[in-house]
C-alpha cells in the first residue's frame, strides 16, 4: 500500500514491548493497529509515534486489528500547553470514541489537521474545534438540520431548543428562557463558527448534538478543561 497520512489518536501498552494504537488516516478513517517494539528502549518509532505529530504509515492485516510496518514523521507536533493541549486531547478522545473503524472521513481528517495548526493560537481554537466537530457529525449522519420539527424554516424572532432525536429544532413557548433564537441559528447554519458572538451558541449546539452519541460516559478531556476553567476563576 502507499503510505497513508495519519495522526495518532490513542496509544496504550500491548504485551511487553508493543503498543495498541488508534490512528486517524486520510483514506481509511480510524484504524486500530499493533505497533510492534515501539515500547522498547531506544526504538526510533517510539519518538515518532506521538500525539499530534503528522505521520506517514503503512500496515498489513485484513481484520480489524492491523500491524504497522512503515512509520515516519512528516513534520513536528504543534507546541501545545495548557488549554491548547487539553483541546488537542479533547479532539483525540472525541474521534476515538465516536468514529467507527475504517469509515472513510477525509473531511474530518482535513479539519483535524487544520485544528492542529490552530490550537496553539487562543483566538482560533474554538472555531477550529467546531469545524472538526460538525464535520464529524456530518460523517456520522448526525448533524443538525436547521428547520423546525415540521420541516419549516426557522423564524428569526423565535427561540428554539435542539432535539437531538429528530436532529431539528423545537420552538419554545413565549416567555420561556433558554434555547437559541432563530437568527443565531441561521448564522450557525452558514458554518462560520468563529464569527463574533457565535462562539458560545456554536459550542452549545455542538455539545447538544454530540451528547447522545457519546452516551453516559463523560469525556475525560472535557472534565479536565472544566477543572482548568474553575481554577482560573478562583485564582
Amino acid at each position: 500500500m502507499q503510505p497513508q497520512p495519519a495522526f495518532l489518536l490513542h496509544k496504550r501498552p500491548y504485551r511487553e514491548t508493543s503498543a495498541l494504537v488508534d490512528l486517524l488516516t486520510l483514506d481509511h478513517g480510524r484504524i486500530r493497529a499493533v505497533a510492534q517494539g515501539v515500547q522498547r528502549p531506544g526504538s526510533r518509532s517510539r519518538s515518532r509515534l506521538q500525539p499530534f505529530t503528522p505521520l506517514h504509515l503503512t500496515w498489513v492485516g485484513a481484520g480489524e486489528l492491523k500491524r504497522l510496518r512503515l512509520m515516519e514523521s512528516t513534520g513536528s507536533a504543534p507546541m501545545l500547553a495548557g488549554e491548547g493541549l487539553l483541546c488537542g486531547f479533547y479532539a483525540n478522545e472525541l474521534l476515538t470514541r465516536l468514529l467507527p473503524l475504517e469509515l472513510p472521513v477525509a473531511e474530518v481528517f482535513a479539519f483535524y489537521g487544520a485544528a492542529m495548526k490552530e490550537l496553539p493560537l487562543p483566538g482560533e481554537r474554538a472555531g477550529a474545534l467546531r469545524r472538526m466537530e460538525f464535520a464529524l457529525l456530518e460523517a456520522l449522519d448526525a448533524e443538525p438540520v436547521f428547520c423546525d420539527l415540521d420541516g419549516v424554516e426557522l423564524d428569526p424572532q423565535t427561540r428554539y431548543v435542539y432535539r437531538a432525536d429528530a436532529r431539528r429544532f423545537s420552538p419554545l413557548a413565549p416567555g420561556h428562557a433558554g434555547g437559541l433564537d432563530g437568527r443565531t441559528l441561521k448564522l450557525l447554519e452558514q458554518g462560520d463558527w468563529a464569527a463574533p458572538g457565535l462562539a458560545a451558541p456554536a459550542r452549545s449546539l455542538a455539545r447538544a448534538a454530540l451528547t447522545p452519541l457519546l452516551g453516559e460516559r463523560p469525556l475525560r478531556a472535557r472534565e479536565l478543561m472544566q477543572q482548568l476553567a474553575a481554577r482560573r476563576r478562583s485564582g
